[in-house]
């Protein structure tokens, strides 16, 4: 049945007027929000954002489930710290630019974090309200609530730049453009001193835009987050590729950086390594995610290097990036898309509600199976590709049932491409390029507590030290680091 909002709403301010407050019971009594979004066949061949976001009466109501604790647990969770029970507070109370001021004391990117972050694994995982229900998805809508807010300040003009400290005739330099690199530039910059953003794609944004699709992230809200940064002095120089336009001892020593963070994310796509996988017509999602998204593919008429055409797609792998290409793959003209996965539906790391987007769009699922190779016709195309059938066993190290293979059980399954979405690895040419610069043997970047690098005036942080990771998790590493830099510029 269908919330009445407006009831709800009225029904909350009648026991505020009645007691001076809502009880926990009261609070726990009001039904949780759902979050409206686009009809699933009309939106799988658009690339308009699926969800459309809280209307202001939803978000008051919402906010009113949150029961303000004394210890707020939702924090514990949040890698940038925000204050969340403050600024859900101020939505309670319909007070939409001081909620938005109260998160971007800890982070300037909410209308990002607030569609992207993976808030059922993090603040919301931690929610009193979620384990009443014994459920993360029921918690306080936390990430729904941010990106209320953001929107709201965006779109009714009121968006204000953050104060910045006097010039303190220090130089920053940040190595990539994406979550961490931009947290790091933003901290950086508020703290007085001159900072540039070096990015090798033709775009600042990084993963939040050649990798989260439109109907997702929409690309105009990264660049007004981009805009806002260049408002309080961050520069960009785009299309350079630090280890080949310069290295970095040169931006430190000729260009005369004093500090620098290398936040290069994780770019280099991890394959099955079975017979088949050089067939025109496989790809990997990250090749596949950036023409589109980056590269605008789908325009046939003005793309510079078009989609590959396919109508039957096979993705392989079971995680967000692997919900984003299988969900492309239909907006780019695919009639029917499968996903592949060696185990079941309760071991897969995507969202839940990507997953229930996807499963909405029309994708099936090809559960406990798994490819070995890659079939191709007289031409080298693909024509299928070959599975094997599994069931779980015992569970690994990080507690999900192992696969087993099932012996004889190989089968074809039809196609005309595959995507292979099973996570990267990082790029060496940094490393490879900068004495001094430690990493560990699959080439992650270490760091200390600080994220203080080897190298004497170098701090990294994101998927480059991490492996594959969330924006916000980036964000968290990249706030120590500035932190760190800031500290050491200051001495």
């Amino acid at each position: 049945m269908a919330i009445n909002v407006t009831e709800e709403l009225n029904k909350i301010n009648d026991l505020i007027k009645a007691n001076g407050k809502l009880s926990p019971k009261d609070r726990n009594a009001i039904p949780q929000m759902e979050m409206p979004a686009r009809d699933p066949k009309t939106r799988a061949r658009e690339m308009s954002e699926v969800a459309l976001g809280y209307s202001a009466e939803q978000a008051v109501v919402e906010a009113n489930r949150c029961l303000q604790c004394a210890k707020p647990f939702c924090m514990e969770g949040c890698p940038v710290n925000i204050n969340i029970p403050k600024f859900i507070g101020e939505i309670a109370k319909g007070d939409f630019k001081a909620a938005v001021d109260t998160i971007k004391e800890t982070s300037l990117l909410p209308a990002i974090c607030g569609r992207v972050c993976p808030q059922e694994k993090q603040c919301q995982g931690k929610c009193t309200v979620g384990k009443v229900y014994k459920s993360a998805e029921k918690a306080v809508s936390i990430g729904r609530l941010e990106r209320f807010v953001a929107d709201w300040e965006r779109e009714n003009g009121k968006v204000t730049p953050p104060s910045v400290a006097a010039k303190t005739g220090k130089k920053v330099a940040i190595i990539g453009a994406g979550p961490a690199g931009l947290t790091v530039a933003a901290d950086c910059a508020r703290a007085g001193h001159e900072v540039t953003v070096f990015e090798a794609f033709q775009k600042a944004g990084g993963v939040m835009m050649y990798g989260i699709p439109e109907f997702r992230l929409p690309k105009a809200i990264v660049q007004e987050e981009i805009k806002n940064l260049e408002k309080i002095g961050v520069k960009f120089e785009l299309n350079f590729l630090v280890g080949r336009t310069n290295t970095l001892e040169q931006l430190l020593t000729e260009k005369g950086f004093d500090a620098a963070f290398v936040g290069t994310g994780a770019g280099l796509p991890k394959f099955l390594n079975i017979p088949g996988e050089n067939l025109i017509g496989v790809f990997s999602a990250n090749e596949y995610l950036t023409r589109a998204n980056l590269m605008k593919g789908y325009d046939k008429d003005h793309a510079a290097t078009p989609i590959y055409e396919a109508k039957h797609v096979v993705v392989c792998g079971a995680g967000n990036v692997a919900m984003d290409a299988a969900r492309m793959a239909f907006r780019l003209g695919a009639e029917t898309v499968d996903v592949v996965y060696r185990r079941t539906r309760n071991e897969m790391p995507a969202r839940l509600e990507e997953i229930g987007h996807a499963e909405e769009e029309g994708v099936n699922f090809r559960f406990l199976e798994n490819p070995v190779e890659v079939l191709g016709d007289e031409n080298g195309k693909v024509v299928g590709v070959k599975c094997l059938s599994y069931e779980l066993g015992e569970p690994d190290a990080s507690g999900r049932r192992s696969p087993v293979a099932i012996p004889g059980s190989e089968h074809d399954v039809p196609c005309d491409a595959m995507i292979v979405a099973l996570g990267n690895g990082s790029n060496p040419l940094l490393v490879s390029t900068t004495p001094g610069l430690n990493a560990d043997s699959k080439g992650h970047i270490t760091v200390d507590e600080k994220q203080a690098t080897s190298h004497a005036k170098v701090w990294a942080g994101g998927d480059i030290v991490l492996g594959a990771a969330t924006v916000i998790l980036a964000m968290g590493e990249g706030r120590k680091a500035a932190a760190s830099i800031n500290e050491y510029l200051a001495k």
